[in-house]
């Protein structure tokens, strides 16, 4: 609307001066193109503004967790506790649920007999061995029967141990795969453990885009549950093969997930920073008007513009750096640019900062 009264009060103005200029009582014989040329046109105009920019490359993948683990039953038994549920956090070690146990038990007490019931015997005859009343070999039978007897309890003591089913390692239960009451085997996946502390993202780089990238860029991402959070990533990884069949190389990014706002599985939108240009000359991308294979602008100068063709760098958040061609004090048109050519009359409005940064 503001637009259209600029427009009307130009032509009103214009169109006067003409009238003027042929006299009173004068024919006029100016052509519509002339009458069009003399007519400013409404235009919004912007200074260039310093400021750092970063080249970035733009990719998308689903963040997973680089620490997850099943949870294995270890013995056979039926599930008679459950001590968490889906969403608990555990440490490694911490008992996650119990299975019935008692005949693992009474096999490890037997051993346990067997055991204390060698040992006494081995003690009993070590007094005569250093007598010299028994035979070396026989002593030497005793003390290996002990130590089998030994391992035997040993061995029977983890089976028992295994009747609880322990985390081995501190995350986040992702999952519970068991119910009371039901028979596991041994091996059977009971649990799911998952630490989301810190995620895991796998990019797929072009080849062309290789030499841009090294371990330490830092990196954003954005989900569409959160679209307006950004999330700090880093790229901690770069394969040394390219991908054959796709042309690509995997980059891997940690994301930092201390505050437990991502989950793994989510689609996410990553933006990598590979080169910054600090105090940049930077312009609006809708100011750069693409000619004949130039990059140009429209400089405005005395109510007219000037076709002025420039050099750009980085372009990123709708900023566009311009590395020649254009000093920070020159005024050029951000909105408005169809019909203009060198010499167009123009009216400008100065364009609002918030409006020119989107």
């Amino acid at each position: 609307m503001k637009t259209n009264k600029l427009l009307i009060a130009a032509t009103i103005v214009s169109s006067a001066a003409l009238l003027q200029a042929c006299g009173v009582g004068e024919a006029s014989h100016s052509s519509a193109a002339e009458i069009q040329a003399a007519i400013p046109v409404p235009v919004e105009v912007a200074y260039p503004v310093r400021e750092d920019i970063f080249a970035t490359y733009h990719a998308t993948t689903t963040i997973a967790s680089d620490i997850d683990s099943p949870v294995l039953a270890r013995a056979q038994g039926e599930v008679i506790q459950l001590l968490v549920e889906e969403g608990d956090r555990v440490s490694q070690g911490q008992v996650l649920a119990r299975l019935d146990g008692e005949r693992l038990r009474l096999d490890m007490l037997a051993a346990k007999a067997n055991l204390n019931k060698a040992r006494k015997e081995f003690d009993r005859y070590s007094d005569l061995a250093e007598r010299g009343l028994v035979s070396e070999s026989m002593f030497d039978g005793l003390t290996y029967d002990v130590a089998a007897l030994q391992a035997t309890y040993e061995l029977k003591k983890l089976n028992y141990d295994y009747s609880e089913i322990r985390a081995p390692i501190s995350g986040i239960v992702s999952s519970r795969d068991i119910k009371l009451g039901q028979n596991l085997n041994a091996n059977s996946v009971a649990f799911r453990i998952t630490e989301s502390a810190e995620l895991v993202a796998y990019l797929q780089i072009p080849q062309a885009e290789l030499a841009k990238f090294s371990v330490g860029h830092s990196a954003s991402l954005r989900v569409d549950s959160m679209p307006e959070t950004e999330f700090a990533a880093t790229i901690v990884r770069i394969s040394p093969t390219i991908d054959t069949r796709s042309g690509t190389f995997r980059a891997t990014a940690f994301v930092d997930n201390k505050d437990g706002y991502l989950v793994p599985g989510m689609f996410a939108r990553f933006s990598v920073s590979y080169e910054e240009h600090e105090d940049a000359l930077t312009v609006p991308t809708d100011a750069i008007v693409e000619e004949d294979n130039e990059m140009t602008v429209y400089v405005v100068a005395d109510g007219e513009v000037t076709r002025r063709i420039v050099t750009t760098g980085i372009s990123e958040n709708g900023q566009v750096e311009i590395l020649s061609g254009l000093t920070e004090e020159e005024e050029i048109v951000v909105v408005g640019h169809t019909g203009l050519r060198d010499g167009s009359k123009v009216l400008a409005n100065k364009l609002a900062l918030d409006t020119m940064t989107g």
